[in-house]
This record gives structure tokens, C-alpha cells and sequence, in this order.
């Protein structure tokens, strides 16, 4: 999904920008960008880092900038901080979303007046040069922006880094959260507000959809008031979230132990232990064992000195070794027991298949699983959340075309919770992955466990609403 950190500062801000960006390096990236202004102009960093750690790659790098203002990022794939001349004046500019109708906006600023985009690999757009190409035909940055994200179908959360200080916009219908944080002499704009307390920084405000301010050394100015629509992804609190991370004043940890707590309730599985798969499962997991009164224990331990995240290298079959060499399984505590796993979700169920077998192999006498959330069944159109080239690709969408003869049928009675098709698909799901029992999360439950109505919240994924 990728993640954006931006501050202005009356002092140096470079040692914030630094750590404040690197916070976001959980979201599974491939590039990561510094850019910081000062008297003399623009300093920009860009570095692939996919095989390294943000931070060791940009050590080298810090000596070299000095500034109060800046903004970093971890993206998805294309470079970022892009540095843009227009009529506007200089400035950098980094996003974070997924712009699915960046062909379609190409065309028409080639139609409209001579322009031209940076081909990036397979001949695509660059959607952040694109989204500074809708900013740059309106008169002021503030028109830009809400210009950008009329046109944009998916979202985008923008940073600007400009003479007058940094905007920040968060996407039209509040998809993904930008927070305002602020100490003595600073402000800050992020994705993850644990990114802030380590720095020193405490959570100013949250910003509402669509909303644009500008930052300042002197404060915090509101350049386009807030929508009253939002549709935050509900996924943040399921998996892709810090757990340390608020969205909206909910803190990510305490509603993944909600999460597994409605899971508990409505079971009476007979198990000897709960367990997560590391390490998005656990806080689900925990929920789950203090509510059933179940001890809660650690079958597999994730070894993370050297193992990259298993979804991040691009070819299948890397993803499938890294995820299998970082997870160690412990004979003792498997052997001869029920084991119930909570996870936060099952995409493909690729890699959980492989290590539910190895859970068998250790001696393991039953293995129940427990997703915190529902069926995966619509592939995502607002942020890049799987690497899957096709939602059919989804395990969900592989047993409606076994039940079906395509990956498409009635998708709706699939995502009816205890409809007799739902049941049918959950069924050739268990036995895929070789469970003893799969029960997954009722949304009304994880919506009540985020805690906000659901008429705030996307659920698009799970139940195919679209309110945007």
C-alpha cells in the first residue's frame, strides 16, 4: 500500500523525516524517497529496497541534507519524491493509493494541451508524475489538489513539499488516514501515528476526507474543509496497520484483540491451545484465548534478523520459501495437540496450505482455523492491498469457480454469511488447506470490533458495497 511521513520544522528536520519515514517500512514496499527544502533548494534520495532495509540504505544519505521541511515515502513501486517545475513554482510530491484510472487520464491530458509522463517498466504511468500533472492544471496548489482527487477513481493522499510549506491532503472518501502530530517548534503529517511518539510528537488531529492544510513552523492551516463521506479501509485493522497506528482514534491492537474475542464467542470448539500465525494473527489471537479462557501459545516463532516479508519479492515461488525459512516450528508444543490458529485473513492461502502440512508433520492432532475477517471474495479497486494480478486468484474466488464452473456466479449470495452457497465455498476452502474446522469472521462483528458504522467504513472486498 505504501506510507508517507512529511515535516516542517524550525529546526533540522532531517533526523524526523528519517525515522518518521523508515516507521512506515511494515507496508511491504519496494522503493522508498527523501526530499528536503532549505534556502538553496531541493535534496532528493530515491533507493530500491527491496532486498535492504530502508534505514541502511539512506544512512549514507543524511550527512548529505539539511532542511526544516521534508517528506518521505515507502511506495508500492514507482519512484517517489517526484521534484516537479511548473507555474506553480518547484516542489516534490509524493503519494500514497492506488490511481486505476491513470490510462484513461493520460489520454486526456495528451488531448487536452502537449504534455508528456516517464515511462516506467511494461510502458506504465508513473500515477504520482501523473497526479502533479492534474495539481499543475489548476491556478493554486489547493486547486490542484482537490482537482487530482475529483479525476482519481481509487484514492490518493498527497504530499506536497513547496515554498510556502508542505500540504497535505488525505484522498477524497478518507480511504487511507493522514494524522497531523505536533512538539515544540514542529509539525508533522503521517499514514501511522506510531510514528510519532518516538519522535516526540503528539497527535494534533486526524484530517477528514478530502481535507487539505498546509504546514507550517507556525501551525497547522485548513486550505479545503473535510467531506462529511468517508469510506476508511476496514482492512487497515485487520492486517495491513502497526498495531502501535490510530485511525480515526482506534488503535489498531486493542480491535484485533476485539476481533478475536467475537471469534471466541461464537465458538465451542473443543482445542488444547490458540495460536496466531505470525505476526498479524497474534493480536487476534490473544483476543481469542482471553476470551475462552484457553492458554495461548506459540507453535511457530518467526526468525527476522534476515527473512524479508514473504509477500514482498515478486515471483511466487521466492514468497513461498521466504515464508516457510522464517517460520520455526516447535516439536514440544505441537505434538499431540488441537491446535486453533487465529490469522487475519486468508488471501490465496498459498503459503498458509504449506504451513498447516507442517503443523502435521511436527505431530499436530487437529488444526482449526479462525480468520479475523470474512471471505475474501472482490478483488480491492481503491488500494494496491495483494500482489495478485487477478482477483480469481483469491481462495475465495477458486472455490466459487469449482462450485460454479467460473470465478464469478452470484458473488453475493457467496458473501452471505450462513447462505447455503457461503457454506459450500467455506467447505472446498477447509478442505483445501487440509483443516480440521474454518470458521471465519461475520463482518457485522468485525465492524462492531473497528467500532465505527459501517456507512464509514469500506467493506468492498468482503461484501461487494461500493459507496463511493
Amino acid at each position: 500500500m505504501g506510507g508517507f511521513f512529511g515535516v516542517v520544522s524550525s529546526k533540522d528536520c532531517v533526523a524526523d523525516l528519517f525515522y518518521g519515514t523508515d516507521y512506515h517500512s511494515h507496508l511491504g514496499t519496494r522503493r522508498g524517497g527523501l526530499a528536503v527544502r532549505n534556502t538553496n533548494g531541493f535534496t532528493r534520495f530515491i533507493h530500491n529496497i527491496e532486498n535492504d532495509q530502508f534505514r541502511s540504505k539512506f544512512e549514507d544519505d543524511l550527512r548529505k541534507m539539511r532542511g526544516g521541511q521534508g517528506i518521505g515515502v515507502i511506495s508500492d513501486y514507482e519512484d517517489q519524491p517526484l521534484l516537479i517545475g511548473s507555474h506553480l513554482g518547484m516542489y516534490a510530491i509524493v503519494t500514497v493509493g492506488a490511481v486505476r484510472n491513470a490510462d484513461e487520464l493520460a489520454r486526456k491530458a495528451f488531448t487536452r494541451r502537449r504534455t508528456h509522463f516517464s515511462e516506467m517498466s511494461g510502458g506504465a504511468v508513473n500515477p504520482t508524475e501523473l497526479v502533479a500533472t492534474l495539481i499543475d492544471q489548476e491556478a493554486s496548489f489547493e486547486d490542484g489538489i482537490q482537482n487530482a482527487q475529483q479525476a482519481v477513481k481509487g484514492s490518493c493522499s498527497i504530499l506536497l513539499l513547496t515554498a510556502e510549506g508542505v500540504y497535505a491532503a488525505r484522498d477524497r472518501l478518507g480511504r487511507t488516514p493522514v494524522i497531523i502530530g505536533r512538539k515544540d517548534g514542529a509539525y508533522a503529517a503521517t499514514l501511522e501515528t506510531c510514528a510519532l511518539p518516538n519522535l516526540g510528537y503528539d497527535i494534533e488531529r486526524y484530517l477528514g476526507p478530502g481535507e487539505v492544510v498546509r504546514i507550517t513552523p507556525d501551525g497547522v492551516e485548513r486550505r479545503r474543509p473535510p467531506a462529511d463521506k468517508m469510506q476508511i479501509c476496514a482492512f487497515l485493522w485487520v492486517y495491513y496497520g502497526y498495531p502501535a497506528s490510530n485511525y480515526e482514534s482506534i488503535n489498531v491492537e486493542v480491535v484485533r484483540n476485539r476481533c478475536g474475542e467475537a471469534l471466541a464467542r461464537k465458538d465451542d470448539t473443543p482445542i488444547d491451545l490458540v495460536a496466531g500465525i505470525p505476526d498479524s494473527g497474534t493480536a487476534h489471537a490473544i483476543g481469542y484465548a482471553n476470551q475462552a479462557h484457553i492458554p495461548y501459545r506459540r507453535p511457530f516463532v518467526k526468525y527476522t534478523p534476515t527473512w524479508p516479508r514473504s509477500f514482498l519479492p515478486q515471483d511466487q515461488s521466492v514468497r513461498d520459501l521466504v515464508a516457510k525459512m522464517k517460520l520455526i516450528p516447535i516439536r514440544e508444543i505441537i505434538e499431540g495437540k488441537r491446535l486453533l490458529f487465529c490469522e487475519d485473513s486468508i488471501v490465496r492461502g498459498t503459503q498458509l496450505k504449506d504451513t498447516i502440512q507442517r503443523l502435521y508433520e511436527c505431530g499436530s492432532q487437529e488444526v482449526h482455523m479462525r480468520p479475523a475477517c470474512p471471505p475474501l471474495i472482490y478483488g480491492c479497486k481503491f488500494l494496491n492491498f495483494s500482489r495478485s494480478k487477478s482477483e480469481l486468484d483469491l481462495a475465495a474466488r477458486k472455490a466459487i469457480t469449482e462450485l460454479e464452473g467460473d470465478g464469478s456466479g452470484p458473488l453475493e449470495e457467496y458473501a452471505k454469511c450462513g447462505s447455503e452457497k457461503h457454506c459450500a465455498m467455506v467447505e472446498i476452502i477447509r478442505k483445501r488447506l487440509n483443516l480440521t474446522s474454518l470458521k471465519y469472521q461475520e463482518l457485522p462483528d468485525l465492524v462492531a470490533a473497528i467500532g465505527l458504522p459501517k456507512q464509514k467504513l469500506c467493506t468492498y472486498c468482503w461484501d461487494g458495497t461500493d459507496s463511493g
